[in-house]
């Protein structure tokens, strides 16, 4: 057996030999490498096991997230929407009226609204006629940025054009021309809209006008009024609208002390007509043709049209038509709303009680 040497630490100065035997050199070094390996090993599977897991963890982690908050979704191009079909109501209504004053010579100004009318043959002399009393009376999107926009109008002709013949005798041609000059002509114009940068929006007419015939007329809703009767003097509530409407329509008198507590409401300025006389009135509820000279108590509700006759500052009377709400208090009726329109018999009733018919 050999001996080797092993050096360690002895007294102050110097070291020390010890003699080791060769098989403990041996095991020494064995373990020594031994466990380099090991080490190794378990590094090597620690970072294959780190490779595996990293999509298990991300799968885990996706699918643990939290609910991602609202995303606002794009607002639709402005074409699509209210702005868009305003803006082409305006484009029609301009080209229309560019239309109707167009004659020969007059392409380039049409040219603005229809590019392609430079190519046009336009007869007549230009401003002939007029259009007057111009109006969108209805709107339809036909394609994402197109809307077909009809346009009301009525049409002033030069002076004489319509003049009778001069031996007196009927002139058909005559007739139909002044007809044709007082009657509402209608336009429907294909108006592209498309973004035209800068936030703004540009417009174009894809066609010419076509004259196309009146919108049809529907049948009227039925409403919650009763039928029209007379306004009696003596009624309660001819008493409480004659002197609303008078003081609203002529500023004669205060207006708040004929409106509802909370109701807020202006006198028109400047005051348009002199005199008020009230006609008739239809109220909701009743069935017969006569008024109640009593009023319900506090809190009842009605609703009831009123038809009167304004005097203006020349003398004329002109009919008007009233929609209002009425509400009870201290024995007298108030003014609780001056409604935008008749109500619809399908509509919800006015809250509060309703004031009974009077038999």
């Amino acid at each position: 057996m050999r001996l080797l040497t092993k050096r360690s630490p002895g007294r102050p100065g110097g070291t020390e030999e010890t003699p080791v035997p060769e098989e403990e050199a041996g095991e020494a070094v064995g373990w020594s490498v031994a466990a380099q390996a090991n080490a190794a090993t378990l590094v090597r599977w620690a970072a294959w096991g780190l490779l595996l897991l990293g999509p298990v963890l991300g799968a885990a982690a996706w699918y643990s997230r939290p609910a991602p908050a609202a995303v606002l979704r794009p607002q639709a191009a402005p074409g699509q929407g209210a702005a868009g079909s305003q803006g082409a109501a305006g484009f029609a209504q301009l080209f229309v009226a560019a239309f109707i004053a167009a004659g020969d010579g007059d392409q380039a100004r049409l040219a603005a609204y229809y590019p392609a009318a430079p190519g046009l043959r336009l007869e007549g002399a230009p401003g002939r006629r007029s259009g007057e009393q111009l109006a969108v009376v209805r709107l339809r999107q036909t394609d994402r940025d197109v809307w077909s926009v009809t346009v009301a109008a009525r049409i002033a002709g030069p002076a004489g054009a319509a003049s009778p013949a001069a031996d007196g005798r009927r002139d058909p041609k005559a007739e139909a021309a002044a007809a044709s000059a007082g009657a509402v002509h209608y336009f429907q114009v294909p108006v592209a809209a498309s973004p035209a940068g800068g936030g703004a929006m540009g417009y174009v007419a894809l066609a010419m006008p076509a004259e196309v015939s009146a919108p049809p007329r529907v049948e009227a809703p039925s409403t919650v009024y009763g039928p029209a009767r007379p306004a009696l003097p003596g009624d309660p509530l001819t008493q409480a609208v004659s002197a609303f409407l008078t003081s609203y329509l002529t500023g004669a008198g205060e207006l708040d002390r004929y409106l509802a507590p909370g109701v807020r409401l202006v006198a028109v300025s400047p005051a348009p007509y002199t005199a008020v006389t009230v006609d008739q009135l239809a109220v909701e509820g009743e069935h017969g043709g006569e008024g109640s000279a009593s009023v319900p108590g506090d809190g009842a509700r009605t609703r009831l049209l009123v038809v009167l006759r304004a005097a203006g500052h020349d003398g004329v009377r002109v009919p008007l038509t009233y929609a209002l709400t009425l509400s009870s208090r201290a024995g007298r009726w108030e003014i609780a709303s001056l409604d935008g329109a008749p109500a619809e018999a399908s509509a919800l009733p006015s809250p509060g009680p309703v004031a009974p018919a009077s038999p």
